[in-house]
Formats: C-alpha cells, structure tokens, sequence
C-alpha cells in the first residue's frame, strides 16, 4: 500500500512540474497575447513528431509551389490587354501613394565630393541626334502666364537665374547608381521667373499657391524623339534642376549639352538631355519611355 502511495505522490508531482512549465512557456506565447483559442495535441514521441513536422512542411512546399505555378501559368495564358491593364493600374496605384506621401521639403541625401562616381558613367542617347551644334541652341518655353506664343531663351539668360550646386544619387531603372555633382537653375527658380499658367487663369503664385498652376511640364529634345512629361509637383521639388554643369565642369554632348534635368527623385529616364522645349500644360504629357511600358511617374 504504500509504494502505491508513493507512485501516485510520484504522479501528482510531475503533472504539477508539467504544469508549471506549461505556464511558463505560455507567457510569452503570441498565441496567448493574441487570445486565440489553441488546441493541444496528444502526447507523442520525438519520432512521431519529427514525422508529422515534415508532412507538415511538405504540404507548406507543395501548396506555395502549386501557387507559384499557378500565377506564372496565369500570367502566361493572359491575353497582352490584360497584362498590361494591370500594369497599367499597378502603376497608377504606385503614383497616387507616392504623392499622398510627397513633401518638397523631404530632401534627398547629399554627398561629399570625394565620393562622386568617376568617370560619370554615359547612357541612354535617344533624343542625340548627330549634327547637333550647342553654340546655335536655345530653349523655348510655352504655355507661360499671359502669353500666347513660346518665349525663347539662351543659355546665359538661364545662366542669370540663382545658381544652385547638389552632390547627389543618380538612380537608373536597369539597377545601376551613381553619385553626381550637378550646377544649374532651380527648376522652381525658372518657373518662378517666367510663370507658368495657372488653372483659372489667376495670377501665378508658385511659392503660396503652387496648386493653381497648370499639373504638367513637357519637356522635348531639339529633335523631338527624346521626350518626358512630369507632374508639377516633383518638378518644384527643391532639388530638381536644370543643370548646365556635371562635376565641376560644363556638360559635355554625351550628358545633354547644353541644358539637361537632374533630380535624385525620379529614375534617370525621367531626366531629359539636351532640352528644346518646355511647355506647361493642363494635359498629362506623353512619355517615351511610358509608351514602352514602363512608369509614367517613375518616382522612387
């Protein structure tokens, strides 16, 4: 009788131990945090266990890869109209987030000189016809505040403007950056002096009241096959230039002599070379690079 005694004080105490290492465990247990009802299985044997874990986790390998597949089949049995409909809403999507979040006065980092990127590397060259000489280039500009024709500039009445130098990212879309030294006008600058034209046709107020201007800018090469359209907004954006000097130095052809836009805000085919034309605009601006698919906004 009583080494029945003692078995049974045997049992009680190590359901008790259980107990209290069952309570321990679950103190930080998210399923406890969470209040979610919890279900506890029959005990088992670490052989038993290791066995139900692995069909578990087969089941898990098999259900994402029938889901890969799925999508990938999916995409590949839609029809081109389709694919591009979702793109097309992706990216819409994509933009309105983007100015839900946009402040121009959230600035982009700047950097040292010493970690400029040498030599600053070339790409992209639609728009650079041959032949093209920049001492007979000069910059129309329409879609101006009481002003029917296109007002033309050159390059020393740009030059007059407030000078403005940044050190900063050059992001590409193929994956590539590099850090570059830009001198030029603020593109705020240049619409604050030549006033684009306002959406009811009140006075210009770039500084108090940039949400009556046009939305849009155009912007066109001198052989009209290069061309990007932006939203007003990011243009204004503090750190968006009309840059004429790259490190230092006066553009040179292969980087858009003799004006060309830099900003650490948009992907590089948003940053037109060897500019001809702008024009503000209440329509939304075709892009050549939107046209091929890509974004239209092409913010990051």
């Amino acid at each position: 009788m009583s080494e029945d005694k003692e078995i049974l004080l045997e049992k009680v105490l190590e359901l008790e131990r259980a107990k209290d290492l069952h309570e321990d465990l679950a103190a930080d247990n998210t399923a406890r945090i969470l209040n979610e009802k919890r279900r506890l299985s029959s005990p088992m044997s670490e052989e038993e266990a290791r066995k139900k874990m692995t069909g578990r986790s087969r089941r898990g390998f098999l259900v994402g890869a029938a889901a890969a597949l799925t999508g990938i089949f999916g995409w590949r049995w839609m029809s081109d109209e389709t694919k591009q409909s979702l793109l097309r809403r992706t990216f819409e999507f994509n933009e309105k987030v983007a100015q839900v979040f946009y402040r121009p006065t959230r600035l982009s980092p700047e950097f040292p000189p010493e970690q400029i990127s040498l030599p600053p590397r070339v790409n992209g060259f639609a728009g650079m016809s041959e032949g093209f000489d920049p001492a007979s280039w000069t910059l129309s500009v329409g879609g101006l505040a009481n002003r029917s024709d296109d007002l033309v500039l050159t390059l020393d009445q740009i030059k007059a403007l407030p000078r403005t130098e940044m050190t900063t990212e050059l992001k590409c879309v193929e994956g590539w950056t590099i850090i570059v030294s830009w001198a030029g006008v603020r593109f705020s600058d240049f619409a604050a002096a030549y006033l684009p034209k306002t959406i009811d046709g009140s006075l210009p107020d770039i500084v108090n009241h940039p949400e009556n201007l046009v939305p849009y800018v155009s912007m066109v090469t001198p052989d009209q096959a290069y061309y990007v359209g932006w939203d007003m907004p990011s243009i204004l954006h503090p750190q968006t230039l009309l840059a004429y000097e790259i490190n230092g130095q006066p553009l040179p052809l292969e980087h858009g002599a003799p004006l060309r836009l830099a900003s650490p805000t948009k992907y590089g085919i948003k940053q037109i070379k060897r500019i001809g034309r702008i024009e503000f605009t209440a329509d939304r601006p075709k892009d050549y690079w939107a046209e091929q698919g890509y974004d239209w906004y092409s913010g990051h």
